[in-house]
């Protein structure tokens, strides 16, 4: 099963979703993982509170890249309190593999775009995550 995972994480980083630039977006967020470089941005355009476009930039291993490929898919018609419930499990339950300590700032980076920037949520313990 997990090379069904892996194999859907690659053609995620292969072929991203909602990749490219958002001209004039409503709410826009960059952060980067200082300890490997990977590097994500973020733009949504909103109507009300529900996001009607979403684009996502940046460069990084497969896991950061895959990673936000698909939490753009699920952002795609989302209110922001659907996007403020999502968890750090559920970013790795997405990407369907065990992700290693390692990897997780990775794997979760996206996410972090999304929740510090984009909905402006407060920091919480990374320790899950360093």
């Amino acid at each position: 099963m997990d090379d069904l995972y892996r194999e859907y994480i690659l053609e995620h980083y292969r072929q991203p979703h909602n990749k490219g630039d958002l001209e004039h977006p409503d709410r826009f967020a960059a952060y980067a993982n200082p300890l490997c470089g990977d590097r994500i941005q973020m733009g949504v355009r909103l109507e009300g509170d529900c996001v009607v476009e979403v684009r996502f930039n940046g460069s990084g291993c497969a896991i950061s890249q895959a990673s936000a490929s698909m939490l753009t898919d699920r952002m795609c018609e989302a209110t922001l309190e659907e996007l403020a419930a999502i968890t750090k499990d559920d970013i790795f339950e997405m990407l369907g593999v065990s992700i290693s300590p390692a990897r997780q700032r990775c794997a979760l980076l996206a996410w972090e775009v999304l929740r510090k920037g984009i909905l402006g949520q407060p920091e919480e313990d990374d320790d899950e995550a360093s």
